[in-house]
């Protein structure tokens, strides 16, 4: 039987703080500050749990982060798992643009338009990524920097130095 979990001894501004978080609009708060009050009562978990209503883990895990984390404990985290996080940063982002403006062929690809499945390909092929990523990761990507894409791209450049002057001037 593992020992029963209990809350350190509080320093009075984290009792203030506690106190005061009791009147917060946040139900996370709110249910957080009850628990660690009732804990710095000398409370095991499962008395807490019959006070307030609410499942022995969710005691346990309080208790656990204001051991950890103080009084940073108070404000709810993001739900979302951290495996969610965009595969490409910022910096891989405008490289993934800087590598879309080259023609497929110079990536041994058989067409000169570009489509999201050829450039995870390529991205890839050039270490932006881990791993192939699917089309659409791709699109999330350039719909971050901006870039919409509904269909396969092909981006006319020159090599000519006058040439956005020039372009400007026959398309108005």
């Amino acid at each position: 039987m593992k020992p029963p979990l209990f809350v350190r001894p509080l320093s009075p501004e984290e009792s203030r703080t506690l106190r005061a978080g009791l009147r917060s609009p946040s139900a996370f708060t709110l249910r957080r500050c009850q628990i660690l009050l009732a804990g710095a009562e000398g409370l095991k978990p499962s008395a807490i749990r019959a006070r307030l209503g609410c499942a022995t883990q969710t005691v346990r895990d309080a208790i656990r982060a204001f051991a950890a984390e103080g009084l940073a404990c108070l404000r709810e985290k993001s739900h979302r798992p951290r495996s969610a996080r965009p595969a490409l940063d910022a910096a891989a982002g405008e490289r993934l643009r800087a590598l879309l403006h080259r023609s497929p062929r110079e990536f041994d690809k058989p067409t000169s338009l570009w489509t999201l499945h050829l450039a995870a390909e390529a991205a890839f092929a050039e270490g932006l990524t881990p791993r192939v990523m699917s089309g659409e990761s791709i699109r999330r990507a350039l719909k971050r920097l901006g870039v919409g894409w509904k269909r396969a791209k092909t981006w006319i450049t020159s090599p000519d130095p006058a040439y956005l002057r020039k372009k400007g001037r026959a398309t108005g």
